[in-house]
């Protein structure tokens, strides 16, 4: 029994899956972050990894609202169906995922793979309506992951709700663009994408995802669509068991 617990505490082992508290430095800034580790986690084994980009409504400098809601709840209720670290970064209020925030979140995953020793090849990335929106513009770095999945997320900014700060020239380009959904597809490529949106979401309309799906399938992407017939603000807890349960209706 001493020999088990002690190989354990050396190969850092959990028999229970767990959100950990960690931080990062950059610059005069430190942020927190969450990682959750599944059950029976080792660094015996190269993971996946998981960036999840919480909505709007879950921003500020606690570090327990991105846990609070969406992924979080699914993970707790039944983590021993997941074998992937998930990271959890926090966007301060007022700020959205591009610019800082986006950096902050690439650090935190970052040093989340490095300390959890996770695979390079297997990195996702997912959030849900601002998080949706953050991983859109993410997806431009199409080498970096390994597949995306954005839950009512929009591309095109209306008129009445501009960008809260001036975006990098890359995100301006997209957004600016004559047709953003295809400039964006465009530089997303052949990443492989499963888009989610409630069919009457009345926050961020149906038709962003709808489009940025339809160019994606017009330059020959690799995409998938799920319809969910839910308002958004119960979409992301069905999401990720769509495979299992058919609450979506997936087409390709």
């Amino acid at each position: 029994m001493l020999l088990a617990l002690t190989a354990c505490t050396f190969l850092t082992c959990t028999r229970r899956s767990q959100f950990l508290e960690r931080e990062v430095q950059l610059g005069d800034h430190t942020y927190k972050y969450r990682v959750w580790l599944p059950h029976h986690y080792t660094k015996l084994h190269h993971w996946p990894v998981v960036l999840y980009l919480h909505g709007s409504g879950e921003r500020g400098s606690d570090n327990q609202q991105q846990v609070s809601t969406g992924l979080g709840p699914v993970l707790e209720q039944h983590g021993e169906r997941y074998r992937a670290i998930v990271v959890f970064p926090q966007a301060d209020l007022g700020h959205e995922w591009y610019g800082e925030t986006e950096l902050m979140a690439t650090a935190e995953l970052q040093q989340a793979i490095r300390e959890f020793h996770g695979d390079p090849r297997r990195i996702y990335l997912t959030g849900i309506s601002m998080g949706g929106a953050g991983t859109w513009y993410m997806a431009r770095h199409n080498r970096k992951w390994a597949a995306i999945v954005p839950v009512c997320g929009e591309v095109a900014r209306r008129s009445d709700d501009p960008f809260p700060s001036d975006p990098p020239p890359d995100v301006a380009r997209i957004v600016g663009s004559p047709d953003p959904y295809a400039t964006l597809a465009a530089q997303i490529g052949r990443t492989p994408i499963w888009a989610f949106h409630g069919a009457k979401d009345e926050i961020v309309p149906v038709t962003e995802s709808r489009s940025m799906v339809a160019a994606l399938r017009q330059s020959g992407g690799d995409v998938r669509y799920g319809a969910l017939d839910v308002a958004a603000e119960i979409a992301l807890g069905t999401t990720w068991f769509t495979r299992s349960r058919g609450d979506a209706e997936v087409s390709k």
